[in-house]
């Protein structure tokens, strides 16, 4: 029998870490490989998208994509997490704090801007997590990141608190965006609650409970495997290129497609960096590739396997 491969979104609740729910669904679904593709923190809720089986190769489109998020901002309090889990560290009355300031100010993150990584976060210092020196009562210089954010508005305004709708790029971390404004506005803030309703293609709608999944797993295999969506889902942002059969050969063993095979299929002209799904004459889709902009592709990964080959031999990283 066939190890199951596909995408499950999972509606995280509050609670589990994102390993926690990995290793759930690695159980549920009886296999080897299973990943996330993008923590949320233990707190957060909502899309989590989870790949299974050989679906584990895309998870790193998954996480290059698009991310939203729908928040509450509590100003008044400063916490040593940026978040409701933290311990509170200074209070600020929030008198004066006016609705059209707050609005005004959440607009000015739009766009690229520098985030300093939290102490407590993933994110490693000389080999070593910032959350494990935070713990150990230790602060270490961060070096500030670029993110974009795409889009960031206030939906709601009742002092305390502020519910926030945010737009962005991987790597951006919403308690730090929430502290940012805080700082800014002059009144001090943290996270108070996060979901997250998109991550690339999957939302909030398709998302299902942990609860519904050991349901169905109860019930049978086949009812389990309901849930999980087709790898080509994980990549429908991407350009199509659809291959003749000799050349969907080529691909399967790992040669990009050339110049001249490009011109022969009246491929676009794609611009450099972007991403396209090499599909077969039925659609199914059997790499992704590269544009460097002047006619060539570089495969990036290849999803089918040629002779005597399994896929995970079949990556094309820099």
């Amino acid at each position: 029998m066939s190890e199951p491969s596909g995408v499950v979104v999972v509606n995280k609740p509050s609670g589990p870490t994102s390993f926690d729910v990995v290793r759930r669904l690695k159980g549920l679904f009886k296999v080897k490989r299973c990943g996330h593709t993008g923590t949320l923190d233990p707190t957060a809720t909502g899309v989590l998208p989870i790949c299974v089986g050989e679906a584990t190769k895309v998870a790193g489109f998954i996480a290059d994509g698009e991310k939203e998020y729908e928040a509450t901002v509590r100003f008044g309090q400063v916490t040593d997490t940026q978040d409701s889990a933290g311990k509170v560290l200074e209070t600020r009355p929030v008198e004066g704090l006016r609705e059209d300031r707050a609005r005004e100010v959440l607009g000015e993150f739009v766009g690229l801007v520098l985030q300093t990584p939290p102490m407590y976060s993933a994110r490693k210092v000389d080999g070593r997590r910032l959350y494990e020196l935070a713990r150990a009562g230790e602060e270490v210089e961060r070096e500030a990141r670029p993110v974009h954010i795409e889009e960031a508005r206030l939906t709601s305004f009742d002092p305390p608190d502020a519910r926030v709708f945010v737009r962005c790029s991987k790597g951006t971390y919403l308690r730090t965006l929430a502290h940012d404004l805080g700082e800014r506005l002059g009144f001090g803030a943290h996270l108070r609650d996060l979901r997250r309703v998109r991550v690339g293609p999957f939302g909030i709608e398709e998302a299902v409970g942990l609860d519904t999944l050991m349901s169905a797993a109860k019930t049978s295999r086949e009812e389990l495997h309901k849930y999980l969506l087709p790898v080509a889902r994980a990549l429908e942002g991407l350009a199509e290129l659809r291959l003749d059969p000799q050349l969907s050969r080529r691909v399967a063993h790992g040669h990009a497609p050339g110049p001249a095979d490009l011109s022969r299929l009246r491929a676009p002209p794609y611009a450099r960096g972007r991403r396209v799904r090499l599909v077969d004459p039925e659609g199914k889709v059997l790499a992704v590739a590269e544009s460097d902009g002047v006619g060539t592709l570089k495969l990036l990964r290849v999803l089918v396997a040629g002779a005597g080959e399994t896929v995970s031999e079949r990556r094309y990283d820099d």
